[in-house]
This record gives structure tokens, C-alpha cells and sequence, in this order.
């Protein structure tokens, strides 16, 4: 099976080199797919410079840009079904999230088809009548768009849209432990006529990345993924000045006044901690509750996390399914441990369910501890497993404190049901979403990002377009007369 895209063509890696797909529910090989190697990726930067400098796809009209990205989302629309399956099957996700995911993969399409041809810069007051001053947008260049596993079509999304959108060319590199999506979504792309070379795809682990990064055609690096990799990609992009753009992951508070309705940020706390098996940057895996609600709140908390169905994502039954893999368990299980150790309450899951069904497959029960302190690893550190800690809080200061007290800032909430206090600690709060009475919603019309270590740049809204474009001043002076600067 050719698995790769270069300018246009499906391929195999030069080397033959191949790699297992694994079902995380199961451990079963779903699929064995190409790893490029430095000749691919040479080939496919290349194929995507040639596209950028000297193909058609420069040409295009912001409306024409709009309508390929109208055309991909209406295909995906066509194969949900498939492609939320599919997701389902390489991720471990139940296949309702599956769901949620495509819908949200094709409302971002839609997004940026519908934003393309809407920022046509703007005018500026020069001070002088005969002079016609215009900031115009321009693409990039060449982009290599490294996506995570966790979402690895939705995230992979909010990255080519917007880059296809503002007329770059694009290189893809998906996580290679859950690379089937991209590669349909890449088919769906040449299917709604893409040109040669404007998209390209990769697949392998971790030296292809790097390979992509440190390519000297490269104009701009989008990631996704873990700190230490981040920090990596921006030394390797500092040779030759070539921007990036990193999500970096969050350690997120969510933060439960007294005053909050209880079952309402009771039954939110579950979902956002224990999602997608936790497996979320966004995750609200640090609840920070106030003192006169804590102890009925961790009690309630534990006692419904227990009842946590966990299962194949494919079962319907199923409420949250595996981890993505033996090695991902094996971290979050030492976290665990690491908890335990330093003396943290264990007060739910913490070990593997039992039965049959389960032997093969990469599960863990959804975890509560509560006595936590911010010294301990699992509350410092983004563990990006089925695991929440409990901390408590007296006033509305302490609560702030604790949740600015990360070098994280992805994103927070605040439950209550005081709204002038629901705006001070939003606006008090250094994350990059502050989710106020809910957890969770994005919307491809508003901003995505972090403070601090959880990364550089926006991605969706305005923003996440202005993210692939660079701004020119075209400056014109339409009735020039002599000035006789010099007078030899």
C-alpha cells in the first residue's frame, strides 16, 4: 500500500520501511503503513517549495482557496461514518466522540473557506492625497504541520485549513501512532482538487519531524505535541529565522466555588478529567474546590468515577475508552505511583480494570486523588492520563493563587454561580480559555492557544489565519514630483 503523498503521487518510502498501526483496545495491528525516510522528506519540502514558488497555486484566488476547503468539508461530511470509525478504532476514543470530532474537523473546513476571501487588508492614512498606503497579506511559504495523537484529524485541521486558506503549500506529519485519518483526509483533499505539491504527506516517528523542522525550504513549523519536543523544534528553527507556532499541552485548573450548582460542576468535573481517557491538553485534570463543599465533593467525585464505564470504544456501552498505548499506560501508571508516594489520597481507580476484555488492550481505570499538595509530580506535571487531583481552597485569592500557580496556561474554568466573581477570576486567571460555568466548547471562530509553556501563537480565529500569513506595506505615490535631494 503507497501511503505517502508527494506532488501529487501516491508512494511507498524509498528504504521499504513500514510500521504497525495498533487498535489500543485490542492491541491488534489495524493497519501496517510507509515510514519516510530523509529522501522523502527532502522530496516532499521540495515538491512543496516548487508548488509555492513556481506552480499554480499562487495564482489562486482567495475565493478559489475558499472553495477547495468548501468541497473537502462537504466530503467529509460524506464519509463521517467512516472517518469517525476509523478515529475510533486508531485512537481508543468512544466512536460518539469520534463523531463529535469529524463534525468539528469539518466546521473548521468550513471556517476558513468562509474566511479566505474576507481579509483584504486594509487602508492607511498616509497624510498626503497623492498617496495610496495598503497593508496586504501574503502566505508564508512552505509549512510543515506536525500533528498529536490524541486528536490527530481535528488538531491536523485547525493547521492545513487556515495554511491552505492564506495560499501556502503544506507538508503533513501526523503522530505515527494514529496516522489513518490524515491519510484519508489527504485523499479527500486530492479528490476536491488540490494541486500537485500544495499538499504533501509524511508518515513516521520522531526523526521525521525533525527532519521536516531542520529542512532549510521550511518557512514555517506548526506543533502540536509535548514541551521538550517544542523546545526542540525552536532551536532547530532559529537557524535561518523560521517562524513556529506550538500548543504545547496545559496543566488546567478547575476551580468549584461553594456557591456553584454542585451536580451541574460535579458531573462537568468527571467529563473534563476523564474524556477521551484524560488524553486532552485541556484537560481539567487539577480540581481545585472551595472548603465548605470539598470533602462531599471528592466523596461524590470518586464514588461516580468508579462507575465509569470503561470499554472498546466501538461498544456503545463504553463511556471512556483505552490509552493509546502499553508505553502511554505504563507513564501515567508511574504517575501514579509517584502520587502515592508522596502522599496523596487515593480515592478512586488507580490500577487496570479486570476481565478478559481488558487484557489486551492499553486500559486504566479513571483515577481521583485528593490531599494534594503543588509539590507533588502529578500536580506539576502534565500527566495526560485518566488522573485528577483535588486541592482545596478557603477564599477567592487562595483559588487564584493555585490556579496560576503552573508553568502552564492553556486553559481553566471557574464554577459559580456569582457572576461578578466569575468575571474577576476569569480575568485573573493566566490561561489562554477561561471556561466559566462549562469545560470544554472551542469554536473555530475563537482563538486557541497558551501562556507560558504551553506554547507560541493562536491557532483558530483570525488569528490562527494570520498565523500562516506574513503582513506587506505597499506604499504608492500616485502624483510624485521631483525633490532635488541631491544637487549634483
Amino acid at each position: 500500500m503507497k501511503d505517502l503523498y508527494i506532488d501529487g503521487n501516491w508512494a511507498d518510502a524509498a528504504a521499504g520501511t513500514r510500521s504497525d498501526v495498533l487498535n489500543p483496545a485490542t492491541g491488534e495491528v489495524i493497519e501496517t503503513v510507509a515510514e519516510a525516510g530523509r529522501e522523502e522528506v527532502d522530496a516532499a519540502v521540495r515538491a512543496a517549495r516548487r508548488a509555492f514558488d513556481e506552480g499554480p497555486w499562487r495564482r489562486t484566488t482567495a475565493g478559489e482557496r475558499g472553495a477547495l476547503l468548501r468541497k473537502t468539508a462537504d466530503l467529509l461530511v460524506r464519509d463521517r461514518e467512516e472517518l469517525a470509525r476509523t478515529e475510533s478504532l486508531d485512537t481508543g476514543k468512544t466512536l460518539g466522540e469520534g463523531r463529535i470530532d469529524i463534525d468539528d474537523v469539518t466546521n473548521v473546513f468550513r471556517y476558513y473557506a468562509d474566511l479566505a476571501d474576507k481579509d483584504a487588508g486594509r487602508l492607511v492614512d498616509a497624510g498626503s492625497a497623492s498617496v495610496v498606503s495598503r497593508i496586504v497579506h501574503e502566505p508564508v511559504g512552505v509549512c510543515a504541520l506536525i500533528a498529536p495523537w490524541n486528536y490527530p484529524l481535528l488538531q491536523m485541521s485547525w493547521k492545513v485549513a487556515p495554511a491552505l486558506a492564506a495560499g501556502n503549500t503544506v507538508v503533513l506529519k501526523p503522530s505515527e501512532v494514529t496516522p489513518l485519518t490524515t491519510i484519508k483526509l489527504v485523499a479527500l483533499l486530492e479528490e476536491a482538487g488540490v494541486p500537485a505539491g500544495v499538499v504533501n504527506l509524511l508518515l513516521g516517528p520522531g526523526h521525521v519531524g525533525a527532519a521536516m523542522v531542520e529542512h532549510p525550504a521550511v518557512d514555517l513549523v506548526s506543533f502540536t505535541g509535548g514541551y521538550a519536543t517544542g523546545e526542540k523544534i525552536m532551536t532547530a528553527a532559529a537557524k535561518g529565522v523560521r517562524r513556529v507556532a506550538l500548543e504545547l499541552g496545559g496543566k488546567n485548573p478547575n476551580v468549584v466555588f461553594a456557591d456553584a450548582d454542585y451536580d451541574t460542576a460535579l458531573d462537568y468535573a468527571l467529563m473534563a478529567a476523564f474524556v477521551h481517557s484524560g488524553q486532552v491538553c485541556s484537560a481539567g485534570a487539577r480540581l481545585i474546590v472551595q472548603d465548605e463543599i470539598h470533602d462531599r465533593f471528592v466523596a461524590d467525585l470518586a464514588a461516580r468515577a468508579d462507575k465509569i464505564r470503561v470499554g472498546d470504544g466501538l461498544d456503545p456501552a463504553t463511556e471512556t475508552g483505552p490509552l493509546v498505548s502499553a508505553q502511554h499506560r505504563a507513564k501515567v501508571e508511574g504517575y501514579i505511583e509517584s502520587a502515592i508516594r508522596e502522599g496523596a489520597t487515593l480515592r478512586a481507580g488507580g490500577k487496570r480494570p479486570e476481565g478478559a476484555q481488558y487484557e489486551k488492550g492499553f486500559f486504566l481505570r479513571p483515577t481521583v486523588f485528593s490531599d494534594c499538595t503543588r509539590d507533588m509530580a502529578v500536580v506539576r506535571e502534565e500527566v495526560f492520563g485518566p488522573v485528577v487531583t483535588v486541592e482545596r481552597f478557603t477564599e477567592e485569592a487562595d483559588a487564584i493563587a493555585l490556579a496560576n500557580d503552573t508553568e502552564y496556561g492553556l486553559a481553566g474554568a471557574v464554577w459559580t454561580s456569582d457572576a461578578s466573581r466569575a468575571q474577576r477570576v476569569a480575568g485573573a486567571l493566566r490561561h489562554g480559555t477561561v471556561w466559566i460555568n462549562d469545560y470544554h466548547p472551542y469554536l473555530p471562530q475563537a482563538e486557541w492557544g497558551g501562556y507560558g509553556r504551553s506554547g507560541i501563537g493562536r491557532e483558530l480565529g483570525p488569528s490562527g489565519l494570520a498565523e500562516y500569513q506574513e503582513s506587506k506595506h505597499v506604499y504608492q505615490n500616485i502624483d510624485p514630483v521631483p525633490q532635488h535631494w541631491f544637487k549634483g
